[in-house]
C-alpha cells in the first residue's frame, strides 16, 4: 500500500506493539496518518484509492475527515503514542535541561522562505538554557542554513530521514526522537506542529513563538496558519499552560484511545503472530528445521 505508511518507522512502531516482526512489516491496507494536520488527516498531494480506508490518529481528526466526505475513517492513534505506551519514562524525575527547538522546515516538494537569523535572534533572546536545533534533513543537509545555527552556539542535530517509495527506511526514528526530547526540559517551534505534540505528550514544557516563515507556493489548506493560531490560541506564545497543551496533546494524537493489538491487526489486514516454538522454529538455519 502506500509507502507513507512508512514514514518515520511508523509501520515498524505498530508491528512491534502488534507482536510482529518491527524490521520488516507488513504493509497496512490503507492509508495512515504520518503528521498532524487540521484536516483529514492525509497529506493533501497524494491520491487515493476509493475504498481504501484512512487510519487516523485521534478522534477529532476522524470527525473532520467525515465532515470532509472521507466516510471510510478510523481512529486508531499515533504511532508515537503506541511508542511511549512501550517504552515509559525510567522511574524518578529524568534529567533535562534546556531547549529542543524545531524551526519550521520544507519537504521535497517546497522550501521554507523565512530569515534564520531573525529567528536566531529570537531563539537566543527567549530561551533560559542549552538550545538544541533539530532541522528537518533537507535543512540539515542544506549547509549554509546548518551552519547559520551552529555559529549561532546552538547544538544542531536532525533524527533522520523518514524514508521514502519504500527505500532508506528507518525503524528507529521515533526511538531517536524520543530519546532526544526526554533530555529537554521545553520544546519550541515557530510552528504548532507534530514534533511540539509529540514532545509534550513525552514531558516537555511547550512554546510556540517566532516568525512563522511559510512555504514556496504555500497555499492555506483547511485555513492554514490563521485558523491554528485562532483555534489553538493558548499554545501559542514563549510560555504556554503545560496542562492545557497535554490536553490538546492527547486529543489530537488519540493517546487516550489507543487500540488492542488484535485490533489493530485486524484494521490492518496483518496476520496474527506466530506462537513462541513456531517462532523459534522460523528463525532456523535452512536444513535444520
Amino acid at each position: 500500500m502506500h509507502h507513507a505508511n512508512h514514514y518515520y518507522g511508523h509501520s515498524h512502531v505498530l508491528a512491534r506493539y502488534c507482536g510482529l516482526d518491527d524490521r520488516s512489516p507488513q504493509r497496512i491496507r490503507g492509508y495512515l496518518q504520518h503528521g498532524w494536520n487540521i484536516g483529514d488527516g492525509m497529506a493533501a498531494d497524494h491520491e487515493f484509492v476509493p475504498g481504501l480506508p484512512l487510519f487516523v490518529w485521534s478522534e477529532r481528526t476522524r470527525r473532520r475527515a467525515w465532515s470532509l466526505g472521507r466516510r471510510q475513517a478510523y481512529a486508531v492513534g499515533a504511532p508515537w503514542a503506541y511508542l511511549l505506551a512501550m517504552e515509559p519514562e525510567p522511574d524518578g524525575p529524568p534529567p533535562r535541561e534546556g531547549t529542543i527547538w524545531y524551526p519550521f522546515h520544507g519537504w521535497e516538494g517546497q522550501h521554507v522562505v523565512g530569515d534564520h537569523d531573525r529567528l536566531i535572534a529570537e531563539i537566543k533572546a527567549t530561551e533560559p538554557g542549552p538550545v538544541t536545533v533539530c532541522l528537518y534533513w533537507q535543512e540539515y543537509r542544506t549547509r549554509p542554513v546548518r551552519e547559520r545555527y551552529e555559529r549561532a552556539g546552538f547544538r544542531v542535530i536532525c533524527h533522520g530521514y523518514r524514508g521514502g517509495r519504500w527505500d532508506s527506511l528507518d525503524p528507529d526514528f521515533l526511538r531517536r526522537q524520543l530519546v532526544e526530547q526526554r533530555r529537554h526540559r521545553r520544546v519550541a517551534s515557530n510552528r504548532l506542529c507534530t514534533a511540539v505534540l509529540y514532545a509534550v505528550l513525552a514531558g516537555c514544557e511547550p512554546a510556540v513563538y517566532g516568525d512563522p516563515m511559510h512555504l514556496a507556493g504555500e497555499v492555506p489548506l483547511w485555513g492554514g496558519q490563521p485558523r491554528i493560531r485562532r483555534q489553538w490560541a493558548e499554545l501559542h506564545g514563549p510560555q504556554v499552560d503545560a496542562a492545557v497543551a497535554r490536553g490538546v496533546a492527547v486529543a489530537e494524537l488519540g493517546a487516550d484511545r489507543l487500540l488492542p493489538a488484535a485490533v489493530l491487526r485486524r484494521l490492518f489486514h496483518w496476520p496474527d503472530p506466530l506462537p513462541p516454538s513456531a517462532a523459534a522454529e522460523a528463525d532456523l538455519p535452512e536444513g535444520t528445521r
